[in-house]
Formats: structure tokens, sequence, C-alpha cells
């Protein structure tokens, strides 16, 4: 292979038309950051459309499509459970209502959850009052203890978060619109003293905002792929090794022979981590649809529920380096990700947690949100068996009323006998 520095490169780029010449790119000069390897980045685009196909199972998890109904009411659950007492009245939250997105009035969306918050009436001008439901406070005490336990892993997940960045540093309103998938307590980043350790920095960016960066490890930071493929032997631990992601084709949807070849091909690209410097690659090229590929898979992997909604991952172009159209990497790659319509949102899933369990770890404050959502569910039987009570009621108090009404009809008869 014949190697150029880059001032002969771009010049040989501009005198020539061939498209060979045009589709080869160095990573680095050997004069400027020399790096392990170089070979040339070709573009061999084929215009991959998968056909959407609804996949039972994967609407079915309940833990994903309820993660944005429970996001709102864990956050007001955080606010009762502040309040030294552990209730408050309506009025300290009624108007708050667009901060947690909840868009009914918060008295009757916490009226909706029986089962976690609880209605009384309040000391002072009987203004309802809320609090949780013992259920709910004992879920609350395990959310709490798991936090404490496992602070090192929340810690090293938003590690991985920031160092996937293209300068090592992400704003902090970024992190807290991410917080939610990384299992980060909402006071996480207001205690830095004592949630995060020496390796965190919190720096001013551009434009006048803060932000929070991470020393680099020297690049010893390895994927969640490349760990596995390192345990199953398939991998080395060196750069420029096509390592290949798990396969889950679409169940009985059949993938023509082109686009097939184009997979296979695609396996055999070099694996780039989402921890390295892509600074470098054409992105226009497969190996920068690779490195795509292998950020969202690793993303996906940090995350509580191993899916995320699609638009807040869109949100994150800029600070990772992704490029414009980025949602096609979902669409081409269906045997890796499993785009769900379910709940009025398009929500991208990771299908290999789902498929290999062994996979991936699980997140440590997965089985706390299933709880909660268990007792989400309790509420809608809840409410339904309320109802149904008040109609008994209701039909009863005409039975008695009927009854009534013939008791006294008996007892006029009886005078009218005792007349005669």
């Amino acid at each position: 292979m014949l190697l150029f520095n880059r001032t002969n490169v771009k010049s040989l780029l501009c005198r020539t038309k061939n498209p060979i010449f045009n589709s080869l790119l160095i990573f680095q000069s050997h004069h400027e950051n020399p790096v392990p390897f170089t070979y040339a980045q070709n573009q061999t685009y084929v215009n991959v459309y998968m056909k959407w196909k609804k996949d039972s199972y994967f609407d079915s998890i309940e833990h994903i499509h309820r993660s944005l109904e429970l996001k709102p009411v864990i956050a007001l659950k955080n606010i009762i459970t502040q309040e030294h007492s552990g209730s408050i009245p309506i009025s300290a939250i009624s108007k708050r209502g667009l901060e947690f997105d909840i868009h009914i009035k918060v008295a009757r969306f916490l009226r909706q959850y029986p089962s976690i918050f609880e209605e009384f009436t309040g000391p002072l001008y009987n203004l309802p009052w809320f609090k949780l439901t013992q259920e709910a406070v004992e879920i609350d005490r395990e959310e709490r203890r798991v936090y404490e336990e496992c602070k090192e892993d929340l810690r090293e997940r938003l590690k991985r978060f920031v160092l996937m960045s293209r300068e090592k540093v992400l704003p902090l309103k970024i992190i807290k619109g991410m917080e939610w998938y990384l299992g980060l307590p909402s006071d996480f980043l207001e205690h830095p003293e004592v949630n995060l350790d020496e390796s965190f920095r919190l720096v001013e960016m551009e434009d006048g905002l803060k932000g929070l960066a991470v020393e680099s490890n020297g690049g010893n930071v390895s994927s969640v792929l490349q760990k596995n493929a390192l345990t199953k032997g398939v991998h080395l631990g060196g750069p420029n090794e096509p390592i290949e992601f798990p396969f889950f084709p679409p169940k009985g949807l059949r993938i023509k022979r082109k686009i097939e070849h184009w997979f296979n091909e695609f396996q055999k690209i070099p694996y780039v981590s989402p921890y390295d410097d892509y600074s470098h690659l054409d992105p226009n090229s497969d190996l920068a649809e690779k490195r795509v590929v292998g950020f969202l898979h690793e993303l996906l992997s940090l995350f509580v529920e191993h899916s995320a909604e699609r638009k807040k991952l869109l949100c994150l172009k800029k600070n990772f380096g992704l490029p414009q159209k980025v949602h096609r990497a979902f669409e081409r790659h269906t045997h890796i990700f499993y785009l769900s319509l379910r709940s009025n949102t398009c929500t991208a899933i990771l299908k290999e947690p789902f498929c290999d369990k062994s996979a991936i770890e699980e997140h440590p404050l997965s089985n706390v949100r299933k709880k909660y959502i268990k007792l989400l569910k309790k509420s809608a039987v809840i409410l339904k068996n309320r109802k149904l009570n008040n109609r008994h009621v209701d039909q009863g108090h005409s039975g008695n009323d009927l009854d009534m009404d013939n008791e006294n009809e008996g007892r006029r008869d009886m005078e009218e006998d005792c007349c005669v």
C-alpha cells in the first residue's frame, strides 16, 4: 500500500478525478500524531432500504414503554420525600406541571396513581395534600440504597458517556437531559464533591455554558463489544480489528442477496471504538458508519432500559460528532436496533441485551424501576374497583329507596285495614 503525507494527498486529490484516488484517505501523517495503524477508507455505500416490521416482543417490554410514564411520577415522588413531613399540599406543585412534562392538572395526575400517591385533607383551609403510600415508601428506600451501594457504577457510566464526546467534555445541560436514561439521581451533579471523583472537572465552555470534563485514561477504555469479543477469543485487543456486531435479524423478514452481502462486508470493516479519536475519519466512508453504529450500541448499553427516545439521541449529534442523518443507522441496521412506534413515540431499542441476557450487564437501577412500574399498574386496578364500587353504591341507594317506598305502602295498607 502506498503511503502519502497529508500535503501530498490533498494536492493529488485536487489534480485527479480518479475514483480510486478519491476514496483514498490517510488517517494521520507519520509526522503528525502517529497512530498504530494506517489504511485506506473506502466508500462502498449500498442504498439499504429495510422494510419496517413490527415485532410484538420488543413492543411488549413494559419497563421500556412505561418508562416515559414513570419519569414524572418519580420526579413528584422525589419532591415529596424531600419534605421533612413526607407530604406536600397541592399548592406547592400545582403550577409546576410543565417542569415535569405533565400536560394536565397536577392534582389530576397524582390522583391517577393511588397506589403511589395517597391523598388526604390538610391541616389548613381543607386543601388536598399528598403523601406516598407504604408500598411506594418501601421501593423509595430500596432505590436510595441502590444509589448508595452502586455509586461507583453510576459514576463509571457517566464517565464513559463523557469520554465518548468529541473533546471529552459535555455541557451540563446535555448530561441533565440524559440523567433519566443513565439512571443518575436528579441531584447527582448538584453535589460533585460527593458524587464525582478526581477524574472529573467542572469547566467553562463557549457561550458561557458550564461543562463536565473527564481526564482520558490514555485509551484504555474498552467498549462492551470489545470486552465480549475478547472474552470469546475473537478479539486480541489490538487496533484495526474487524469486530462483528451480534446479528439478530427481524423475524420473518427475507433479506435481499445484495443487502445480505453488504451486511457481511460491513462486519469485516475495522471496528472503531467510540472512545477513540475519530477526527481523521472520512464522514462518508463505511468506516465512519461502523463507528456511528458502534457509538449507538455502546450508548444504549449504558442506559437503564437499553433504549431511548430516538429524538433524544438525535440531540447528541453536535457533541458526539454524529452525521446529520444519524437516524439512518437505525433503519439500515435492523439486525442490531429495533424502532418501536408504541406510545405515540419512536423508541430506539438495542436488541442484544434482550436476545442474549448475558451479553450486557443489567443496570443496577433496572429492578427498582420494574417495581415502580408494577406499582403503576396496580393504580389502574384500584381506580377500576373504585368505579365499580361507586356504581354498586348508587344502585344500592336506588334499591333502598324502592324498598322504603314498598314498606311505606304496606304500612298505609295496614292502617287502612285497621280503620275498617
